[in-house]
Order: C-alpha cells, then structure tokens, then sequence
C-alpha cells in the first residue's frame, strides 16, 4: 500500500510539473520539429537584447540565441515565434511550456535553477546592476543618493540587490515598482523618481529611448553580479543540450574565426582540427545532439559568431555601443569561453 502510494505521489508531481518532469524527457525537440518552429520568450521590448524594428522584425543578442537554436534544428534561423513576455510572466510561460526557450535578459541564480524547474543553458551576457540618473540631480556615485526615490522593475533580482546594497552602506531609498521597463524608464524620465536602477546592459538600452538621453548618465558602480542566459526546462536534457551548444558554437567560431563569411569555405576545410569538428568536416558530433551535420555551419552562417552578433546588437555597429569587457573571449581578457566540440 506505502509503494502504490509513492507512484502515485511521484506521478501526480510529474503531472503538475508537466513538460518540466522526469516522464517528459526529450519531448521538447519532438514538439517542436512537429509543429516546424521554436517558440522564443523574450523581453517587452529592450533596444540590443530583443525588440521589433519598425517593420515587426524581432532583433537583438537575446533574439539571436533563439535564431541559432532553429539554424541548429531546421537549418532554416527564420523558424522562429517570439513572445513578448514581462519579467513577472518570464518564468510562468516557460514552466506551461508557452515557450519552448526563455532568452530574455535574466538572470542565472540557485534559486531560479534549483528551485522553479528550469535550467540555464549557460551566459550570453555578463552584466551587473548600476544605476541611471539625470545630470541635474548632481550625483556622480551611488553612494551619494541617499534619502532618494527608486524606480524598480517588479519581479527581478533588481529588488533584492538594491536593498542590500543601501542597507550595507547605511543610505535610505523610496522605492516604486512598475511592471515593465519602459514603465520604470518613463517615471525616471518624468521625475516621479530619482533614480532608475537595473542591469547596466538596460539602462543603456532605456537611455537610448528617452526624449534626451544626453540629459542622463549611468553611474560608475556595479554592485552586483548578473549573468544573463537563456533558460529551459528541468527534465529535457536533450533540449537542454541542443540550446547550450547552440550558444557555444557561436563562442567557439568567434574564438576559431569563423564567421558568417567565411564559414562556407572553413567547412570544406580539415586543416586545423577544431574548425574540421565544429564545422562538421570531421566526425559526428551533430549525431549526438540528434542534429544535421552541418548545424554549426548553418548556425555561423545565418546569424554570425557571438563577436559577429555582439558587434550588430550591443556593440560598436549598434547605438549602445557597449564595449565587450566581461564579455570579450576569454584569451581577449573576458570571461566568454566555450568547451569545444569533441
């Protein structure tokens, strides 16, 4: 009687975890070589990460993690829906399996990967929270705002991070939340607030979206740690895989020289070992992924290496012109590193 009532508890937790438990493995690639997309989770709209251009094209680092996941599967980076999603709505629609990828600036914490059934693939941005606030208030250090107004985005890791840091350094702060950041982004613009606090990546995407951006500036602090990755489902180690590689083979194509130009070329070549199994001249490692062979090929060629894409969204070739920093490879004094493929 005690075993038939473990199964049954056991089966009534894999229901109410759904796609995200143990029974469902592997179901994810299914579903979505059958209905011939990949549903994408992304942001409300943060200019370099992920928007839409005035003609409805979704762009951005974040969108292009999607992009190189349906390169991978379909071969074809078009196989795309996105969804635009809140960051109180991120976590709810990927555990209803409404998504099949979260790829929407969020932040890889034990909490978000132990406890809510989800995985993070790995990080597509290093980042850190600062502070956003107008010329006129005078300020040049966060340690200066005290007694100040905050503008905060509900339900992110922004909320927690700002009381410890005021709260370690002895200063008070008003805070007023908003749903959405280009809520938050417009009070701090209307002086319902003092200061706009969030990962420093978006709050140069927001300054670019003000009336007069000049008007503002991002103060010199960080004051926390945010990588910021793609998130799946618990439960689908397939799924899980194919996305992590995915983003790696961008970093080890930047790192190899391989790039959206030459990658056709590279492919036919087994000159240099490491480019010959990337690129899939040597070996099977497509098989093992349950990919075509050329994945990593049609990845590179439709939507470019990780410099390639960091260049256009965020980088110099875009208006945030954010330098890569953390985000350089790692043999460039930055912390992107890929394991190869082998």
């Amino acid at each position: 009687m005690k075993m038939v009532k473990s199964t049954l508890a056991m089966l009534t937790t894999a229901a109410v975890l759904g796609v995200s438990g143990f029974a469902q493995a592997g179901a994810t690639l299914d579903a979505v070589q059958k209905k011939g997309f990949v549903q994408c989770g992304i942001s409300d709209g943060l200019p370099g990460f992920s928007y839409a251009d005035e003609k409805g094209n979704y762009l951005g680092l974040d969108v292009d993690v999607c992009r190189a996941v349906a390169a991978a599967v379909f071969g074809d980076a078009t196989k795309v829906k996105y969804s635009p999603l809140t960051a109180k709505e991120r976590f709810t629609a990927l555990q209803s399996g409404e998504v099949d990828i979260l790829s929407r600036n969020t932040t890889w914490t034990s909490s978000r990967d132990a406890a809510l059934g989800l995985n993070f693939t790995g990080t597509n941005y290093y980042d850190g929270q600062g502070f956003l606030v107008n010329k006129k208030l005078g300020v040049s250090s966060a340690k200066e705002l005290d007694g100040a107004t905050v503008c905060i985005q509900a339900g992110t890791t922004t909320e927690l991070n700002l009381s410890d840091y005021f709260r370690a350094n002895g200063l008070k702060y008003t805070p007023i939340t908003y749903d959405t950041s280009d809520e938050s982004a417009k009070s701090v613009e209307a002086g319902r607030c003092d200061v706009l606090t969030s990962d420093q990546s978006q709050l140069y995407a927001q300054r670019i979206k003000l009336a007069n951006p000049d008007e503002y500036v991002v103060l010199p602090e960080v004051i926390s740690k945010e990588p910021l990755g793609p998130v799946v489902r618990q439960g689908d180690e397939e799924w899980f895989d194919i996305v992590r590689w995915s983003l790696f083979a961008m970093v080890n194509a930047e790192e190899l020289g391989v790039d959206s130009k030459n990658v056709e070329e590279q492919a036919k070549s087994t000159k240099n070992p490491d480019v010959a199994r990337l690129l899939g001249a040597e070996g099977e490692f497509g098989k093992d992924l349950k990919l075509p062979k050329d994945w990593a090929v049609q990845i590179v060629k439709q939507v470019g290496n990780y410099g390639e894409s960091f260049e256009r969204n965020v980088g110099a070739g875009s208006e945030l012109k954010i330098e890569r920093g953390l985000n350089a490879l790692w043999n460039k004094g930055g912390l992107q590193y890929a394991p190869p493929v082998r």
